[in-house]
């Protein structure tokens, strides 16, 4: 291995500063877009209203429900 000069080394840890630094920042930014959950929202809000509606109808009973509020059908008593 070639030996270096302390001023080469001095050279590279200063390329290496600068670029961490850059890498830093490019990384803070991108973190900041992928943590922003309204702009997320904005762009899936269909998806999202797709999703809550389903939700909802499964919560609400389903088919079941469904049928159960349109036939009325009434549960057997137990004598």
């Amino acid at each position: 291995m070639a030996s270096r000069t302390p001023e080469e080394i001095r050279a590279s840890i200063e390329r290496n500063r600068h670029e961490l630094g850059t890498s830093l920042v490019l990384l803070r930014d991108e973190v900041g877009q992928l943590t922003d959950w309204r702009s997320q929202v904005k762009r899936n809000e269909k998806n999202l209203q797709v999703a809550a509606a389903a939700a909802g109808f499964v919560l609400a009973g389903g088919i079941g429900g469904t049928l159960n509020v349109l036939f009325g059908r009434k549960k057997k008593r137990r004598k």
